[in-house]
């Protein structure tokens, strides 16, 4: 992977907050914000923009009068000058001096980095120097009370778990993905009824065994539900292209960044099912195995007040019956590394929606 270089840095802060990363060099501005997000340490609950002496990039908000900016979604890290300003939540105002360093290295990651994070609405740079003051003067009558608000929010600079954070919000394709479009990649002839022919089904059976509990060899793709489901998303997204009864990867399946980018957009952002699914993989994948039953009532618990369905607000019945349409989309992707008795998470559970890593340390 092609990366470029960012040093980032907090700016009216002390100590210095720092994060040199390396990010895909196609990376675009939505993306690169999902990356600030967890390399500086930021939980993704503000508003953001991004500032030239040209232009303003944003995502446009009801909450926010965006006329004269630029909507960031498909602008490229590339099409910024070489120092630009990330500005984020506009009431505290953090403002991030973001540099280009050039080449990165041949994987996106946190390379080097100082200085902790600064919590949450704690008041900006003033408030920040005030709550230091506080919690570090043994004589400063809210010491306690500002050390109790803190709690584990001043934890200290990790680079490794920086790195691991960049790396997941990054992505990287899932290997049943890999597997699929690799067996694809000459081309093979749907059946009749627009399925895999049973010579890729046995093949994608005797590298996930599990996918067919029955143990028997498959016939068709329905009997790996996971299969089915991945038939569908890749084609949905534009991975694999029917042509002339055959079918196989499209150009955008050899770049691996537009092959993670287009299997996000099976979960567009804000949609509930696309909440639904990173609640639940991120409780997964911090807590371990949960049952369909509990992992919906925790789910329904974190998605909050005001969701209906038609004129009928939304049940920890309806998000559980939402568990079960997803789990063979959710592991045809290995987010899920099993399904019953409990969701287990996969090698991808981290690593494909940019939500779950930030939720699954929070949580």
């Amino acid at each position: 992977m092609k990366t470029t270089r960012l040093r980032v840095t907090l700016a009216e802060v002390s100590p210095t907050v720092r994060r040199v990363i390396d990010v895909p060099a196609a990376i675009t501005l939505d993306e690169l914000h999902d990356v600030l997000q967890v390399a500086l340490g930021w939980t993704d609950s503000h508003l953001h923009q991004y500032r030239t002496s040209a232009a303003v990039y944003s995502i446009a908000s009801d909450d926010w009068d965006d006329e004269g900016e630029t909507d960031e979604r498909g602008v490229r890290l590339s099409a910024l000058p070489p120092r630009f300003t990330y500005l984020y939540d506009f009431g505290d105002g953090w403002t991030h001096d973001v540099q280009v360093l050039g080449s990165g290295g041949d994987v996106a990651g946190c390379v080097d980095g100082e200085g902790a994070c600064p919590p949450e609405d704690c008041g900006g740079p003033p408030g920040y120097a005030e709550l230091l003051t506080a919690v570090t003067d043994p004589r400063h009558p809210e010491r306690q009370a500002m050390r109790e608000w803190a709690g584990e929010r001043l934890r200290p600079f990790d680079q490794q778990t920086a790195d691991r954070r960049v790396r997941d919000a990054v992505g990287s394709v899932p290997e049943s993905v890999r597997l699929l479009l690799g067996l694809l990649a000459d081309g093979a002839k749907l059946t009749p009824g627009g399925r895999l022919p049973r010579v890729v089904v046995r093949a994608v059976q005797q590298r996930r065994p599990d996918w067919y509990p029955l143990g028997r060899p498959a016939s068709i793709e329905e009997d790996l539900l996971p299969l089915a489901a991945l038939h569908d998303v890749l084609r949905h997204v534009g991975l694999l292209r029917l042509a002339g009864g055959v079918l196989r990867p499209t150009k955008a399946a050899g770049d691996e960044v537009e092959t993670v980018r287009r299997l996000r957009t099976w979960f567009p952002p804000r949609e509930f099912h696309t909440l639904v699914a990173e609640r639940a993989m991120a409780l997964v994948a911090a807590r371990g195995p949960l049952k369909v039953p509990d992992l919906a009532a925790e789910v329904f618990a974190m998605l909050g007040q005001g969701w209906r369905r038609g004129n009928d607000p939304i049940t920890v019945t309806d998000v559980q019956h939402d568990l079960y349409r997803l789990a063979h989309q959710l592991a045809a992707v290995d987010m899920l590394a099993a399904i019953s008795p409990a969701w287990t998470a996969g090698p991808s559970a981290r690593s494909l929606l940019p939500g779950v890593a930030l939720l699954a340390d929070l949580v």
